[in-house]
């Protein structure tokens, strides 16, 4: 004779009601919400263990939900502000490290002056609290980065092999710089970004990112994707791979990164030599096998970056720090140079 089990709404004889009188039937949890629970907690986790990565224990500049009366010098309406939430900024970041090392003095100045090779996480958290901070943070906040780079530029200066005068702050090499990045930015997000970006809205980025070439009382800025296309043009003949380049080029393939970092790594890096132009993939050795970017990088990129954006969607926001201070750090390379 099998068991008799009850059921909700079926009255039995006393004698024949087996539960615990005190107990009850127990209280299962849906297990649905144990799943999404458990994934929301691992998403968590995950984003703060990128968080402490990308940029130690420094504090977000402020609450991008509660913008205030300052803006910033961008603002949360600004194409800037969309671009560099996005997880395509990883591989952007590493292009436009990359095409910097191709102005020879630019990189006669980094490989005199900066730490990249003996404190890699240091110079990325340094880097990553001057874009955070100059992107997000009050006006007040982004001028006072700005101001400390240029504090630490003002010590950057020397010969570089070739014999030619080299000064951080020089104007001319602060324009090659920032229009690196902008055009690496750009770049990234266009091919990996979480939403297609319209001409006019890349346009619109380059000429609010000029901005922060005035702040560094650098030369004119572009102002559109013409302008910067045509600035690349023009400062063409300056451009070279130097000992100095191909050396940092190699050490930028594979840096000693922590090994969670590693494997992602791995996509990022080819990924962003396959957005250079082709003469400056000859000119630092770096070339790719023909179909291996489009059939193999790409899918793997966009894939690393989705999975990027759905933990970059974890990260719980304080609420906003009452001061950030500017990074401080003696590298010469603090804004990314």
């Amino acid at each position: 004779m099998g068991s008799i089990r009850p059921f909700p709404g079926v009255s039995l004889p006393r004698h024949l009601d087996l539960r615990p009188p005190a107990l009850g039937w127990p209280d299962w949890p849906d297990p649905v919400a144990a799943v999404d629970a458990g994934v929301a907690e691992a998403r968590r986790r995950l984003a703060g263990s990128m968080r402490r990565m990308l940029v130690g224990d420094a504090p977000p500049p402020r609450d991008r939900r509660v913008v205030g009366d300052d803006p910033g010098i961008f603002g949360p309406d600004s194409v800037t502000w969309r671009i560099h939430a996005d997880a395509s900024m990883f591989i952007g970041g590493l292009r436009a490290l990359l095409l910097q090392t191709l102005h020879p003095l630019a990189m006669a100045g980094v490989a005199e002056h900066s730490d990249y090779r003996h404190d890699p996480i240091g110079r990325l958290w340094r880097t990553s609290v001057y874009v955070g901070t100059t992107t997000y943070g009050t006006t007040a906040e982004a001028e006072a980065a700005v101001a400390m780079v240029k504090r630490v530029h003002a010590r950057v200066r020397g010969t570089a092999p070739d014999g030619r005068p080299y000064a951080a702050n020089d104007p001319h090499l602060l324009t090659w710089v920032h229009h690196a990045e902008v055009d690496s930015f750009l770049a990234a997000y266009r091919r990996y970004g979480a939403e297609p970006l319209s001409d006019a809205d890349a346009d619109r980025y380059v000429d609010e990112m000029a901005v922060l070439c005035e702040l560094f009382d650098a030369e004119p800025a572009a102002r559109s994707v013409a302008e910067l296309e045509a600035y690349f043009h023009a400062v063409g003949p300056e451009l070279g791979a130097t000992a100095a380049a191909r050396e940092a080029t190699w050490w930028l393939m594979v840096p000693p990164l922590p090994w969670p970092a590693r494997a992602a790594y791995t996509v990022v890096a080819p990924a962003a030599v396959g957005l250079l132009p082709l003469w400056a993939r000859r000119a630092l050795w770096l070339p790719t096998a023909p179909g291996v970017d489009p059939l193999v990088v790409r899918p793997a990129a966009r894939a690393l970056t989705a999975s990027l954006r759905w933990v970059m969607g974890g990260l719980a926001v304080d609420d906003a720090p009452t001061e950030v201070e500017a990074p401080t750090s003696d590298d010469a390379s603090a804004d990314a140079a």
